[in-house]
Order: C-alpha cells, then sequence, then structure tokens
C-alpha cells in the first residue's frame, strides 16, 4: 500500500481496531495477562473478556474505561471474567452514569449480584444483561456500525465467540463532479445510493456516476477457549481477521483434547478452512517460555499468522 492510498483509507475508514489486553491461558505468570481485548468500533470501546486484572492493563494502555459502552464474557472460567466486578465498580466509583450493555453466558448476572449484594455495592448507572444461549448462532447487537452474532464454540463449560461485522458504509459523493445548484435533497438521495429523477420519471443525476463504493466492510471473530471444531468454519468464512485459542503445540495435541483446548495447527487448520485474512493465536499455556515456536507451527499450515502481543493495536 503506498504513502498515498494508506491516508485515503485511513480518511474514508472510521476506527476499526482489536488491542490485545491479555493473551495467557488460565495459570498466572509475570509474563502474559490473562484474556481480554479492546475492539475500537467507531467512537465505541467494545470490551471482549476481562480477566483478572484488565483494568489495570487499561490504565497501562491510557484507555479510558468510562468510553466502555458493550462488554461480552465468553464464558464463566475465571481467567474470562475474574475483572469484571472490579472494573464495573471502578466505573460507578468514577461516576459513571451511562448505560452499560453487558452479554454473557447463563449465571454471570448471579455472580455479579451477589458480589454487589455482600459487598452493599450500587452502581449509579444501568447495567443491562443479555443472556447469550450457547448452542446456536444469534444475532445480539445491531449497532449504527456494526452488528455482533455469538459463536457456538465447544469447551468444558459452555462457552461462546463473537463475530463483529461492519455495516456496509455509504457511497462517497464525487462533489466535484455534481454542478454547484444541486438541491441539498437530491445529495442526500445521492448518498444513499439512490437516482435521481424528474417528474416525468426521466433521469436526472445517476447515483453511479456521481458516487463512489464506501470502503468495504470489515469483519473481526474472537473464538476464545474450544477444542477443534470444523462446524465453525461457515461462520468464520471470510473474516478480515480471526482471533482463536492456541493453548498447546502439536506435541500436546492429546492434552489439548482432554480439557477442550486447541494446538497452534488446528488454530491455523480452521484458519486456512475458513478462508481468513490473517489470524492471530494467543491464551498460550503457561508451560511454554517461548512462543515463536506456536508462530512457527500455525504458518506452516498458515502463512498470515500472528502472535496476539499484549499492548499491540491491529488495525483490522
Amino acid at each position: 500500500m503506498t504513502q498515498h492510498e494508506s491516508e485515503h483509507h485511513r480518511s474514508t475508514h472510521l476506527p476499526f481496531a482489536l488491542t490485545i489486553l491479555g493473551a495467557g491461558s488460565a495459570t498466572p505468570t509475570l509474563r502474559l495477562h490473562q484474556t481480554a481485548q479492546l475492539l475500537a468500533v467507531g467512537n465505541d470501546y467494545v470490551l471482549i473478556d476481562c480477566g483478572e486484572g484488565t483494568q489495570f492493563r487499561l490504565i497501562e494502555q491510557r484507555i479510558r474505561p468510562g468510553r466502555l459502552r458493550y462488554i461480552f464474557i465468553s464464558h464463566l472460567h475465571g481467567d474470562h471474567y475474574f475483572g469484571l466486578a472490579p472494573l464495573l465498580s471502578s466505573l460507578n466509583m468514577a461516576g459513571r452514569t451511562e448505560d452499560l450493555y453487558l452479554f454473557g453466558p447463563r449465571g454471570l448476572d448471579e455472580v455479579l449480584t451477589t458480589i454487589f449484594r455482600v459487598s452493599d455495592s450500587r452502581l449509579g448507572y444501568k447495567l443491562h444483561f443479555q443472556i447469550v444461549e450457547p448452542d446456536q448462532p444469534a444475532f445480539l447487537l445491531d449497532h449504527p456500525l456494526m452488528t455482533v452474532q455469538s459463536i457456538p464454540l465447544q469447551h468444558r463449560i459452555d462457552c461462546t465467540g463473537y463475530l463483529f461485522r461492519e455495516k456496509p458504509a455509504k457511497p462517497h459523493l464525487l462533489r466535484e463532479k455534481l454542478p454547484a445548484d444541486v438541491p441539498i435533497a437530491y445529495l442526500k438521495r445521492l448518498k444513499e445510493g439512490l437516482d435521481i429523477l424528474d417528474a416525468e420519471g426521466q433521469l436526472l443525476y445517476a447515483a453511479a456516476e456521481y458516487t463512489e463504493p464506501g470502503p468495504v466492510p470489515r469483519s473481526y471473530a474472537f473464538c476464545s477457549d474450544t477444542r477443534y471444531v470444523e462446524e465453525l468454519i461457515p461462520q468464520l468464512q471470510g473474516v478480515n481477521l480471526l482471533y482463536h485459542e492456541a493453548t498447546f503445540l502439536r506435541d500436546n495435541s492429546q492434552r489439548a483434547a482432554e480439557v477442550f483446548h486447541s494446538t497452534a495447527e488446528q488454530a491455523a487448520t480452521i484458519a486456512a478452512k475458513a478462508g481468513v485474512g490473517r489470524l492471530l493465536i494467543g491464551h498460550f499455556s503457561s508451560r511454554y517460555k517461548q512462543f515463536e515456536p506456536f508462530l512457527d507451527e500455525a504458518r506452516a499450515v498458515f502463512p498470515e499468522t500472528y502472535l496476539a502481543i499484549e499492548g499491540q493495536t491491529i488495525e483490522i
């Protein structure tokens, strides 16, 4: 991509970027934090999983937690949500009043209700909770800029991934081609991709002539803890960026199967069969001290594989 193309790309795309906050697995280490990711969509922040200490990771990355609007939790293993109650409490102490929307498995509401009840805590903002059923893909959110669907995964307990898709952008109006006296109402219709006709139904301005297509919509799929499941492939087909857990290397594939996790090779196989643009792998077991072998194993199957590096922001 040339510098000019890159500048044009930035100018025509609203933010749709992923920041890795935690890429480790259940056992704590000093090198990796537990699972948490932040997706910036326009002016809104979307938190995906919330492992222990996530609010500290947000502070370290100079991300304002107050801009959080949506939180998606994949399952109720602690390394994916033990940071949630402290974060909600801190938002309250910071004076938040804006509604917050939480999506997650059945029982998450009971956990939070118990914590706030026994600590005599009251939130000063509305927390809207929607149960995500684990068995079938479901439409969860219709945001002005994106839609969100659930992705059924297979783990030791109910577990769900999430698919974030940008909505198609409106056509870009080529004002330099239009006469200066074109009514504003015509401009609005052309930007909707609609032709302008006169009272007799004759074509005055063709949308195809005076507009160019908007940026191609982008997509991100988050596949948290799961064993190798080929049934995921149709739902992941062609996404721009896929995050798929890779807890183990091939030499521990039997252990991966026993605990319903995946290897780097298996994650890459899913990416290759789904024809995704790029693959991110993470959730590395604490038994491993080096992560380049994960990259080598995965790239042998799917070359566009990258490690989920904490603190890194990926433009989708």
